[in-house]
C-alpha cells in the first residue's frame, strides 16, 4: 500500500553524514521491522558524528520530546534534558517539534531543510529524525544535523 505524502518528506539524496546515519539505523532494523528498538541504539558507533547527533526521548500523552543527548554542533549544554517546547526555535531547532510530531504519526524518517539566512552568520542545515521503537510505541528518536 502506498503511504501518503506528508511534511519532512526524505529528499532524493541526502547529505553523505545524514545518509550515514539513516543507513546505520536501517542496519539496526530486525526481521520485517519498521523501524528499530530503540534499545539497539549504539551511539559508539557513530562516535565520529557525535557533535552532530541528538537523542530525544519520546512522551505520549501529553507528546513531548526531551533532549536527552545534544551534540556540541547542534546545541548549549542547557538544552540537554530541556523539553522540545523549552527550547527557543531558532536555528537549529526551528520546527523541531512539528517534525517530532511527523515522524511519530508517519512512524518513519523525516526531513527539514533551513537554507543559508540573510542575516549575519546565519547558517544552513538539515536535519533528519530517526523514531526508534520501544515499550510498545515509538520511545525514542535519533536525531542528526548537516551545517550548509
Amino acid at each position: 500500500m502506498k503511504q501518503p505524502a506528508h511534511p519532512f518528506r526524505l529528499p532524493r539524496s541526502l547529505d553523505p553524514d545524514l545518509a550515514r546515519i539513516r543507513a546505520y539505523w536501517r542496519g539496526l532494523l530486525r526481521g520485517d521491522a519498521e523501524m528499530p528498538f530503540a534499545d539497539d541504539l549504539d551511539m559508539n558507533a557513530l562516535a565520529d558524528l557525535k557533535d552532530e547527533l541528538m537523542v530525544i526521548e519520546v512522551f505520549a500523552e501529553p507528546e513531548r520530546f526531551r533532549l536527552d543527548i545534544v551534540g556540541k554542533a547542534i546545541g548549549a549544554p542547557q538544552t540537554v534534558g530541556r523539553f522540545a517546547d523549552e527550547i527557543a526555535p531558532k536555528t537549529p531547532f526551528e520546527f523541531l517539534r512539528a517534525q517530532a510530531s511527523v515522524t511519530l504519526e508517519a512512524a518513519r524518517p523525516t526531513f527539514f531543510k533551513r537554507d543559508k539566512g540573510t542575516a549575519a552568520g546565519a547558517r544552513g542545515y538539515s536535519r533528519l529524525l530517526l523514531p526508534m521503537w520501544g515499550d510498545g510505541h515509538i520511545s525514542l528518536v535519533l536525531g542528526a544535523i548537516a551545517w550548509h
